[in-house]
């Protein structure tokens, strides 16, 4: 097994001109919401170390327990702000009881959610502020232009989009520089290498995997449903379900059996492959593990061979995926 990273990160830089940071970044979300109970003491600990060793790029989102999210990592920003490059997100408005009410990319509202991310988050500025997902019915144009008023305002330094589609990437990118475009890739999801990576290369804009773990699938510890908590948001997922998950873990396993082979953890195989697709790629695995941060870090030291980078798109063309990423409702608010 690979040794955990114990001090520096490479860095990767955010867009064209934007901040360098961390070619790992750490997903914060599921700190607070949607995998289960979570302890606040103990993601503390793990944001904390995740400063230490050298991760500065922390994702969070204003709907990730309805606020708490981001005031949870306000209790880290209130004394290490200035080793962060801070990620937030807007777009995805909830009731206070989590019901979801809508996706909302209004100029007015983009004021308003920035402004109310800011004072839960405790800070003057964000570093990198993304539409969580786009609003159709609102032109990408007016809620980019928004987007650009906040950083003239000084309140936001760098844009983002998330599960924008490669024509949403190139309009937004007219109005204001984006910076960087979230969306899911991991070996089990790869449908943003046919046109969305390829515009945000000729655009110059960072690609931020989140779920670069299959949402814990690929580390091959989740074999049934059952074991997940009884609230934890991955039971609704097709790919967790039944005849589906039972086909995704032929997946699991050969990837297991080749990482063990080249001295390293699934988890590791799968992050390190991510990065190997180019130096404009900053996955952001997240994790409520200081053991399972070092392992993911460790990934950042990974260089695959030719010949391995070969045997793992072999082992992919091996094995399909059965089951669409999101739930069936959910599906058509990706890639927009």
């Amino acid at each position: 097994m690979t040794n955990p990273v114990s001090a520096h990160i490479p860095r990767r830089r955010l867009g064209a001109s934007g901040p360098q940071v961390s070619a790992l970044g750490l997903g914060c979300m599921g700190m607070s919401e949607f995998y289960g109970p979570a302890d606040d003491a103990q993601s503390l600990a793990v944001l904390h170390h995740a400063l230490d060793i050298g991760i500065n790029f922390l994702d969070t989102a204003d709907m990730y327990g309805v606020g708490s999210n981001e005031r949870l990592l306000c209790q880290v920003l209130a004394t290490r702000r200035s080793e962060v490059v801070l990620a937030t997100k807007f777009g995805n408005v909830r009731a206070p009881d989590g019901a979801m009410l809508r996706i909302d990319g209004s100029p007015a509202y983009v004021r308003e959610a920035c402004d109310a991310s800011l004072q839960r988050l405790g800070v003057e500025h964000i570093d990198l502020y993304y539409q969580h997902r786009v609003d159709k019915t609102v032109p990408i144009e007016d809620t980019v232009g928004a987007m650009a008023e906040l950083v003239k305002a000084g309140k936001v330094r760098h844009l983002g989009l998330s599960e924008a589609s490669a024509a949403t990437i190139r309009r937004a990118h007219a109005v204001h520089p984006i910076a960087a475009v979230q969306t899911e890739y991991s070996l089990w999801s790869r449908d943003v290498e046919a046109e969305i990576l390829p515009a945000c290369r000729e655009l110059g804009i960072t690609l931020v995997p989140y779920s670069p773990l299959g949402r814990g699938f690929l580390t091959g510890a989740i074999r049934a449903a059952e074991q997940l908590a009884p609230d934890d948001r991955r039971r609704i997922h097709p790919r967790f379900q039944g005849e589906n998950l039972d086909h995704n873990l032929a997946l699991a396993d050969a990837l297991s059996a080749l990482a063990r082979g080249w001295g390293h953890t699934p988890a590791q195989l799968a992050l390190a492959w991510l990065l190997a697709q180019g130096p404009d790629i900053v996955p952001i695995p997240g994790t409520r593990s200081t053991a399972r941060l070092d392992e993911n870090a460790a990934a950042a030291r990974i260089t695959l061979s030719a010949e391995q980078r070969a045997g793992i798109e072999a082992l992919l063309r091996e094995h399909d995926i059965s089951g669409t990423r999101y739930p069936v409702a959910q599906m058509g608010a990706l890639n927009a």
